[in-house]
């Protein structure tokens, strides 16, 4: 018997084969999510002019003629309507916040710090004249026409958004979002939760992956509940034609697990067959098509706790590369162990936590069907496969969650 894909082998495998959806061009203001599929250069500098930081006045020298400190008021410039003309020595204008800073403008007294008369300003008592370039932004300080502001594959996030639009830019280039398909099988599910007989379960699997992908993907297609028929099958896999499809259940060996088969059938070819890690050995990857037309199927195990630590293994990381994402695998942090934790086997394992933010627990639950216990965790215990037991107190890796 071979030797199983250990967690990293096996996410490099399924990476490699990520799809790559066309580029497009999107509005900035609606790219939240997007990575860049380029550099972002600036096309402008921000800010383009010298600016006021703060209310008050802008000086020319260090004072009129015979009288330092005391100016003579000349104008106003105001953010969006600057002074029209250059100071001369001794002369200043009232300044706000975000104007422009006339030619020959030193620096900037705070209005708190001055002392108004008519068209004479000058310092409040015992208040200095403020230093060469105080209270003024400087031109260029921010970024330059041409600097690389963005690099590729950032994510476009708030803070970028606003960025991009203030260097210049309308849209930006990016991969649109991977179509996915979701397909749970199992002759034992329904689709109608508030009608479940004795006999069946909800089908939740599918909705569960979809929640977990949808905002790092495009349209994603529930095909499922299917029963463990292989003309059933056939007919739900017929209707999966985008980009990635991801099955959950029937992927194990026994009598009634079908969808091996049944993708075999439909023309995919297995790329790998089970993982060292619990819970989820039975991950199943495969591929269908060539070139531009191939398809990524993930094909998941059946139980649903097992189904959602794949999903966040495995999935996740799947449709964000697929947009473009540089770094898709998630990152450990490492938290104090709240209890005591057994040594580990042959295989890697993920216990579903609880993190306070400096330590971290078990769920009440670690059976691959519990969702009570799923959903009040945030985050997953990762123990190394030959891992000693851990004494409370001492560091352990963990990825956060998102649950809702």
């Amino acid at each position: 018997m071979s030797a199983l894909l250990t967690l990293e082998e096996a996410q490099a495998r399924l990476l490699a084969l990520a799809p790559q959806p066309a580029l497009t061009r999107s509005g900035v203001a609606i790219a939240h999510g997007a990575f860049l599929a380029e550099d972002l250069l600036a096309m402008r500098t921000q800010p383009a002019a010298d600016l006021s930081a703060m209310d008050g006045y802008a000086i020319c020298g260090d004072g009129a003629s015979g009288a330092k400190g005391t100016w003579t008021l000349v104008g106003e410039s105001r953010a969006g309507l600057p002074f029209d003309g250059a100071l001369k020595d001794g002369q200043c204008v009232r300044i706000s916040t975000g104007a422009h800073v006339p030619p020959s403008g030193i620096s900037v007294l705070i209005q708190e710090n001055a002392h108004v008369d008519g068209d004479t300003i000058s310092l409040a008592p015992d208040e200095q004249a403020p230093e060469d370039g105080r209270h003024i932004r400087k031109a260029g300080f921010d970024f330059t026409k041409g600097q690389t502001i963005l690099g590729k594959g950032t994510r476009m996030g708030p803070a970028q958004i606003a960025l991009a639009l203030s260097a210049g830019h309308d849209t930006i280039l990016h991969r649109e979002k991977p179509y996915t398909s979701v397909l749970d099988s199992g002759s034992e599910l329904t689709q109608f939760a508030a009608d479940c007989q004795p006999h069946q379960i909800p089908a939740s699997n599918g909705a569960m992956i979809a929640a977990m992908l949808q905002p790092f993907t495009g349209l994603v297609e529930n095909l499922g509940p299917v029963p463990d028929d292989m003309d059933a099958l056939a007919a739900a896999l017929d209707k999966a034609d985008g980009h990635i499809l991801i099955t959950s259940g029937g992927a194990s060996v026994g009598d009634h697990d079908l969808m091996q088969a049944a993708l075999k059938a439909w023309g995919a070819e297995i790329d790998f067959w089970k993982v060292g890690i619990k819970p989820g050995k039975p991950l199943m990857v495969a591929t269908r098509g060539k070139g531009d037309e191939r398809q990524v199927i993930l094909g998941l195990p059946g139980n649903p706790v097992s189904s959602f630590v794949t999903a966040f293994l495995f999935a996740l990381p799947l449709v964000k590369a697929a947009i473009g994402d540089p770094e898709p695998l998630p990152k450990p942090t490492y938290v104090k162990s709240a209890e005591a934790l057994p040594a580990v086997g042959t295989r890697r394992e993920f216990l579903r936590g609880v993190c306070d933010g400096a330590t971290v627990k078990r769920a009440a639950s670690q059976d691959s069907s519990a969702l009570l216990a799923l959903a009040s965790s945030n985050c997953l215990i990762d123990r190394p496969a030959g891992s000693d037991a851990v004494a409370i107190g001492q560091l352990v890796p963990i990825f956060h969650l998102e649950n809702g």
